[in-house]
Parts: C-alpha cells; structure tokens; sequence
C-alpha cells in the first residue's frame, strides 16, 4: 500500500495498516483485544505520534486505538472524505428580510486541517450555507467576506474597515448585519463597534463558535441561525454578542457589546454580561426580552460611523510588587493612553506613583478600572485612591477594562485635549457606564453549596 493512501501514518501505526489492509478514509471495524471499534480511519497530522490509528466512530467523536492492540481490518466500504463544503446560492424569497453576514475568520468559519492537526479558518462565508441550509428558513443572506484571521490578529485596520462596511450596509438597506468571529476577543471587538457605530436603526449582531463545524458538540450552526434570526426579525437595535446561553442548545443569550466578557476558554457558553443582565433569550424563530431598556430597531437608513482609533494605547494589569519602569517603559515609548485594571476599588502600590506623576506631566492620559470587574472604582474611599488622583489618574465607574482600552483608543483619535479626553470617556455612549448595577448584575453560582446543588438538580439534568 502506497503512503498516500496512509496519509501522515508513520511508524508502528503504519506498519498496522501496512500488514492488515486499513486504509485512510475507509469503514473500518477494528479488533483488538479489547473489542471492536467501528468507524472511519482519520488521517494523522504530521506532528502526531507513530503509535495510534485515529478513528471517527458514528457518534461524530475521534477516538486513538494503540496499534499494537489491533489483531484485525475489516473494510466495510470507502468513500474519501472532501472537507470542503461547496458555496451555494443562497435562495432567496421577497418574504424574508435581507440580511448580510461580514466574516472576519474564527471557529465559525473554519474545518479541521488534518495535514497539522489544527484548526483553520478556511470556510468562505457563502459555504456557510451549504453547512446551515436552516438559514434560508429565516432570511434572505448575502455573504462578504473582510478577513480571513483568527480573533487574536483583530485589531484597529479591521475594526476601522468592519465598522465602515457596516455603515455601507446600513445605507444600502440591510434589515440587519450579522459578524461572524473568533471568540477570544469578540467582547474588545463588540465594544469598539459599539463607540464607532452608534445610533444604528438596524440588528448588529456578533457570532461564533466555541467548537468548529467538524465536531459534533459543534455550536456553530445554532449560534447562527440564532443571531441571523436576531439580525432580521428583532426589534433590538444594538451592537450585540449572540451566544449559547445555557452549556446546551436550549437557547442563546444577546449581550450588549461593552458589557460583554468571554469568561471560559473553552465552555460553549462562554459570554457573560457583566455588572447587568444580557437583553434577551434567543431561539430560532422567538425572541424573549429579559429587560425592556434597549435601542429600538428603525425604518430610516442614519448611523452614525466614527471609524477612528488612536493605537498608542495599552492596558496595564496591576499585581503586588508590580515595578514602576513597566510604567515608564509605556511613557518612554510614547504612548499616550494608559488603561489600569487596578485592585479592589482602583489601587496600585506606592512604588508606581512617580512613574504615575511623569505620565500626568508628559499629558499622558490614564484611567482607572477595577480587575474584580463587577463593581465600580471607588477612588475617593482610600489614601491610594485619593492620591493617584492627584496625579492624574481618572476613574472610569463600572467601565470594563477592555472596554475602557477600546474606548481610550477612540477617544485619543479624536483630541488629546486632557479635559476633551476625560470629558468623553466618561460620557455613556451605550451602556459602558451605568448608574448601577441590578442586584442580579453579579451572579455567581458557586459549585458545592448545598442551595446550589439543588438549584442545578432541578433546572439541568
């Protein structure tokens, strides 16, 4: 048997193969001495070991079977897997409402690369149709793809471009925009779109996933045909994140963009608002409001886009013993902007305030935000706080400290005028600062107390 029909198998694994007739892409069972195992042979990345053959067994799950172990192949047929799935036309009824999906790369958009073993963006936007036929149930949508990237390479050149390509879909008449993304910084992305994009009449929704299309715990296809119903049928007319809600496909939760925070790396129902309660329930086909305070959807076609951001801006998280020259470094290489995820209600040590004076004297603006993240920095309570601002450091209410950093940013691009820079900052623009928190705003159900324990009993099974 040639090596390409053994794609990236090596070593024991195959000789296996070699010597018993198994063959990548086959219906195999397998025998070892431990029983049979049904499924398909996966190929093996080239970084993987020589001593397992990986099988998808019918649930969708890969398993690795010791090569050793086997005693016999039984090919049940062969058919080799194409992992592309093809574009399609989208069909298109006068009865639904237009709506387009920007893709910007991520787990929504992205397969498996069995060459690596990683996961890819590789998914065009228009195939996303042929894996979700279910969305042509909801609207009529068209694709575009801007950016092929994973979340972490984000940054301002997409945020400016993204924020733009709303504004022109909005202008051309678009019943709502849906944003395909990464997740691992979706909650910096949703909050700057919500300062450069204000004022929308329409759904701006964001979305991904937390497991790709190729595994079968995949929340992929539920997240979109949620937020592509949210997008065209819903009334809420905000930028938002649209997530799993529960760990299971019951429903998805709308989040406003800056108060919004991926709070597990791997959980599918990963966003959490925070310091206030997301704004609705969302399944495919129902919307269920949890709060009546929103931005109501609109018939005009104004938006207000103010696609600008100042990059010389940086976010510090304090910790003890933190050293001033981590401040210094920032003012030396001319940044001009400081976010500081202090503790408690905003505190740093005494070590810092000289570098904290030389920011205040080179007009370098910097602002306080609190790393519990619930709660408000509360300055005037401590020494600490009273005497960091006397050295110019602001602070931001219950502002999150990506959202602060985004903010900054925006507001930088604009004027470095101090008392034009504080002005803005502690402006609300949507949500970012509050007047309070609900009381329900900070929640966490903390495993192992017996209250807990009975709750989670009677509500997931």
């Amino acid at each position: 048997m040639n090596d390409a029909a053994l794609k990236g198998y090596k070593g024991r694994a195959k000789e296996v193969l070699q010597s018993l007739g198994g063959r990548v892409w086959a219906n195999v069972t397998l025998r070892t001495d431990e029983g049979d195992f049904e499924g398909v042979i996966l190929p093996r990345s080239e970084t993987a070991d020589g001593d397992h053959i990986v099988l998808k067994l019918k649930t969708g799950y890969n398993i690795g079977i010791r090569a050793d172990r086997i005693q016999e192949i039984k090919e049940g047929s062969y058919k080799e897997a194409i992992y592309k799935i093809p574009e399609k036309a989208f069909p298109v009824s006068p009865n639904k409402p237009a709506v387009v999906l920007l893709g910007t790369g991520g787990t929504i958009a992205s397969r498996l690369d069995y060459r690596t073993g990683a996961v890819i963006p590789a998914f065009t936007p228009g195939e996303l149709y042929g894996a979700v036929p279910e969305l042509a149930d909801i609207c009529n949508l068209e694709t575009k793809k801007l950016f092929g990237v994973f979340s972490e390479n984000m940054g301002p050149l997409q945020w400016i471009t993204l924020a733009e390509e709303i504004g022109t879909q909005i202008r051309n008449g678009v019943a709502g925009i849906i944003i395909g993304h990464g997740t691992d910084t979706m909650h910096h992305t949703s909050a700057i779109l919500s300062f450069m994009v204000q004022n929308s009449p329409v759904p701006i929704v964001m979305v991904g996933s937390q497991r790709s299309s190729d595994r079968p715990s995949s929340d992929a296809a539920y997240n979109l045909r949620c937020a592509a119903w949210t997008a065209g049928h819903s009334d809420i007319a905000e930028v938002m994140v649209c997530m799993f809600g529960p760990t299971s496909d019951e429903y998805n939760l709308l989040h406003v963009g800056t108060r919004v925070r991926k709070m597990h790396s791997s959980y599918r129902s990963t966003f959490r608002t925070i310091g206030d309660i997301p704004v609705a329930m969302v399944k495919p086909g129902q919307m269920i409001p949890i709060r009546s305070q929103y931005r109501r959807r609109r018939d005009d076609r104004n938006v207000d886009i103010k696609a600008v951001f100042e990059e010389m801006v940086a976010i510090v998280y304090y910790y003890p013993n933190m050293r001033p020259d981590i401040i210094d470094s920032l003012i030396d290489n001319g940044y001009k902007g400081i976010v500081i995820a202090g503790t408690g209600l905003g505190h740093v040590n005494k070590p810092l305030y000289p570098a904290l004076k030389r920011a205040q004297e080179k007009g370098i603006a910097v602002f306080m935000t609190v790393q519990t993240l619930w709660g408000y920095v509360q300055m005037y309570v401590y020494d600490t706080g009273r005497d960091m601002m006397e050295l110019g450091v602001i602070p931001t209410e219950n502002m999150l400290p990506e959202v602060a950093y985004v903010k900054l940013g925006w507001v930088l691009a604009q004027t470095t005028d101090p008392k034009e820079v504080r002005r803005l900052m502690l402006t609300p623009v949507t949500y970012d600062i509050t007047e309070r928190e609900p009381f329900d705003g900070y929640l966490v159900l903390q495993g192992g107390i017996p209250e807990v324990d009975e709750f989670i009993s009677r509500h997931h099974r």
